[in-house]
């Protein structure tokens, strides 16, 4: 006979909403776990592991009697008001770029590696063209760098190039890690930033469009040059409450969209589209940009902001989904953290094991991984 084991009520219904379902349509759809709640049936081991890999809860929560305190480790700013639920799968992401970055910080430490000069360079009473002339100069661009590439994604791929460059780890991925059945819906996350002076990490969502994210991966630096570990989503391109959020949005539009090359620009094109592809950065960007200069008025860019995220969604929907997984695995693990790892690996410092870990690719996986990336 199998080894049943006692499981709290409060912890199955905790467990269930954590993962963001709702008690009473779980319980139909998995009446067994109904059994469980009402101390009609008592789970095996067996069982229990399979509802702690269901609901992607830890497996010693369950045995608690009290569901435990998790505490997001870094602020997380939104644009609708009373919107303070994060799901599970932007938390689990956070928890994982936390053990990279932890490792990373020890492994670079341990290898001498001085602390970066412009972390938190700048305090929330710095203008806005101060950091953005500050940013621009330590990635080497110019105020129309963006204007010399065919496409946003050409654009995006070299920003993100030269912002490794100087030490920071982006990491592009839509899902928790590798896993495609949990998905981190660009609503509720479009990025988030670690700061650390020795090892700041970047995640942005790569479910967003190429052009949203360039604007994301700027907000984020800015976060870094300020010092301030945030996440946010955005929903809408309007500001936050938050003076660091406002701050951080105003640095990406000036740094991608500069105000007298704009003026410029549209009394030529006086299209959004048109100007955006200029930029490289999202049409909603570009209308947000001439909202703020009284060209357009609050409706217009509503309007407009509808009609484009409508058009935006079909379009995503014919195109589905795909790809090459080590091409996406690039993106989502980041080259600069797999050059280290692929270091610490050939030099003794890591485990195949903790390599594993870390990247979430195991064995031959693994190997392919780094024979194609680097």
């Amino acid at each position: 006979m199998s080894t049943t084991i006692k499981i709290e009520q409060n912890i199955i219904s905790w467990a269930i909403e954590r993962a963001g379902h709702e008690i009473n349509a779980f319980f139909e759809d998995n009446p067994l776990y109904k059994k469980w709640y009402n101390e009609e049936k008592t789970p095996t081991l067996k069982q229990l592991e399979k509802f702690s890999n269901k609901l992607h809860v830890p497996f010693g929560y369950l045995l608690l009697q009290e569901p435990p305190e998790e505490i997001l480790p870094i602020p997380f700013y939104r644009s609708i008001a009373g919107n303070t639920k994060t799901s599970i799968n932007v938390f689990d992401t956070i928890q994982i770029l936390q053990r990279r970055q932890e490792w990373l910080k020890d492994y670079l430490l341990e290898n001498e590696h001085e602390p970066l000069s412009f972390v938190g360079k700048f305090n929330i009473e710095a203008s806005v063209d101060d950091i953005v002339k500050d940013i621009r100069n330590t990635l080497n661009l110019n105020d129309k760098w963006a204007s010399g590439f065919k496409t946003w994604e050409d654009a995006l791929n070299h920003l993100t190039e030269q912002i490794e460059e100087i030490g920071i780890v982006i990491n592009f991925n839509g899902v928790v890690q590798n896993n495609t059945h949990r998905p981190i819906s660009v609503k509720e996350c479009r990025g988030f930033v670690l700061v650390d002076e020795i090892a700041p990490f970047m995640f942005v969502n790569n479910a967003d469009a190429k052009a949203a994210q360039l604007f994301t991966l700027i907000h984020e630096l800015a976060h870094i040059w300020l010092g301030e570990s945030a996440g946010f989503e955005n929903q809408n391109m309007l500001p936050s409450n938050d003076p660091i959020e406002i701050l951080c949005d105003k640095v990406a539009a000036e740094f991608l969209v500069p105000t007298e090359i704009l003026q410029s620009i549209w009394l030529e094109l006086n299209d959004i589209k048109k100007t955006a592809h200029f930029f490289k950065v999202s049409p909603i960007v570009i209308a947000r940009r001439i909202l703020d200069l009284g060209i357009y008025t609050k409706k217009k860019f509503f309007d407009f902001y509808n009609s484009y995220m409508e058009e935006f969604r079909e379009k995503k929907e014919r195109m589905g989904s795909g790809g090459d997984f080590y091409a996406t695995a690039k993106k989502r693990i980041s080259l600069a953290f797999a050059a280290h790892i692929n270091n610490a690996v050939k030099t003794n410092q890591l485990l195949y094991r903790d390599a594993y870990k870390l990247t979430g690719l195991k064995g031959d996986t693994f190997n392919k991984f780094l024979a194609n990336s680097l």
